[in-house]
């Protein structure tokens, strides 16, 4: 009993090295007791080597016995393999957030997103045309196929009228008193039928044709040569910010066509600033600036502002950012609502004091359903504003198609003015430049 307790003084020294960890003495006695019970349970195993372990925990000698318990331990062996597989996640499932940053070098460089487009949508503009072109002749054949069947869907009225006379007939007077009653029904007016139906007599008497599918043909190419004057490219480049003012009565769709507008603008690499200066009609700012939002443009707009000033400070903001093209949307009005064109011309007059060459173009956007009706809109904007182009819209419903030819002819004392673009849907690529070929084709089925 003596000799036990003689020997127990040890096991005190070891305690003293754990108190500088500040633990309770009770923890301290279950470590020593644990001590006690691993030396009495493996005898064998407590050498002279093992017992410094009690002064591993001293701070004095913390890196020594790491150092030494290292190679002993098979724990550095087991680290590897789990930053190995940090590194094959990152790899397979880049979207991993922590556990693949120690290296992010690699993986967010593989799978790092484009910029978004609203970010740069000014300095992005000028990629635009070389990819548009790029895709060009990959879907351009699709895409005109599919118009050019939407345009004959829209006008298909007037092309079965039409079209359906040269079947089965004779090649005599009576058709040509056939195709004047279904020309003037088409709303192609009194002198666009009698100068394309004389032309045609002439034709048919000097070739002496006698087929009925021939005298189609004829008329399409006369048709279209009648049609022609009124082709012309849009010219974005004659002025930079090119300043478009945009006018036509309720319900025509001009907020649309505006919204399509820019949207073929900026796949041509221009960038687009529009100005909501229709501040009558209700919820009209909203809508363009919906579509401004589509179109990722900004729009220049005041709640309930005057519309003069809102298209002065537009053309300002076009120059001072380097805009390509400022569209200013105008309130839709009756050409006999004579107070109100006159605002229209004051619109015209402001634009010209922010831009003494402003506006470059006037558009009048014109319903197609609405018939010989349009070339009164048109002789009234044109008097008032000065139109330098129209902008025909809803040639998919019950629309004749044969005002254009009008147009052209000249009748009721309009002046033929382009047709830059005609619409037949809601979408955005459902607006295309006026080509005069391919309307005569829809106008005649063919």
């Amino acid at each position: 009993m003596f000799r036990f307790f003689k020997k127990k003084p040890p096991a005190p020294g070891g305690s003293q090295a754990v108190a500088p960890t500040a633990e309770p003495p009770a923890e301290t006695t279950d470590a020593a007791s644990d001590t006690a019970d691993a030396a009495s349970t493996r005898p064998d195993d407590i050498s002279a080597a093992a017992l410094p372990t009690p002064a591993a925990v001293a701070p004095a000698g913390a890196a020594d016995a790491v150092a030494a318990s290292a190679p002993a331990v098979p724990e550095p062996a087991e680290p590897e393999p789990e930053s190995a597989e940090p590194v094959s996640e990152s790899r397979s499932r880049p979207e991993a957030g922590p556990a693949s940053e120690p290296g992010p070098s690699p993986a967010p460089a593989d799978f790092a997103p484009p910029p978004p487009a609203p970010v740069a949508a000014t300095e992005m503009a000028p990629a635009a045309p070389a990819d548009a072109v790029a895709e060009a002749p990959a879907d351009s054949a699709p895409r005109k196929a599919s118009w050019l069947s939407r345009l004959k869907q829209g006008l298909s009225r007037t092309g079965q009228s039409l079209g359906g006379l040269f079947v089965g007939v004779k090649v005599d007077e009576n058709l040509f008193d056939e195709l004047e009653s279904a020309l003037i029904m088409a709303d192609a007016g009194i002198e666009a039928t009698e100068k394309l139906l004389n032309a045609l007599r002439a034709h048919v008497k000097k070739a002496r044709i006698e087929d009925a599918a021939q005298v189609k043909t004829a008329l399409r190419q006369l048709l279209a040569d009648h049609l022609r004057p009124l082709e012309r490219r849009f010219d974005l480049g004659q002025a930079r910010p090119l300043v478009v003012m945009i006018a036509g009565v309720n319900g025509a769709g001009k907020t649309t066509s505006i919204g399509k507008l820019a949207h073929a603008f900026q796949r041509e690499g221009a960038s687009v600033l529009l100005a909501a200066g229709d501040t009558f009609r209700a919820a009209a700012r909203e809508q363009l600036v919906e579509w401004g939002s589509r179109n990722n443009v900004s729009v220049i707009a005041q709640d309930g502002g005057d519309p003069a000033a809102v298209a002065f400070d537009a053309v300002n903001a076009g120059r001072a950012r380097g805009m390509g093209v400022v569209m200013v949307d105008t309130a839709g009005r009756l050409p006999t609502q004579l107070h109100l064109m006159e605002e229209l011309k004051k619109i015209r007059r402001v634009i010209g004091k922010a831009d003494a060459a402003a506006p470059h173009e006037v558009l009048l956007v014109v319903d197609g359903n609405t018939g010989q009706n349009a070339l009164a809109q048109i002789r009234a904007f044109d008097a008032a504003i000065g139109l330098t182009g129209l902008v025909v819209t809803k040639l998919d419903g019950t629309a004749k198609g044969g005002t254009l030819a009008a147009v052209a002819a000249g009748s009721q004392g309009v002046r033929p003015i382009p047709v830059y673009w005609i619409g037949v849907g809601e979408g955005m690529e459902d607006l295309q430049p006026f080509v005069a070929d391919e309307f005569a084709g829809a106008l005649l089925a063919d």
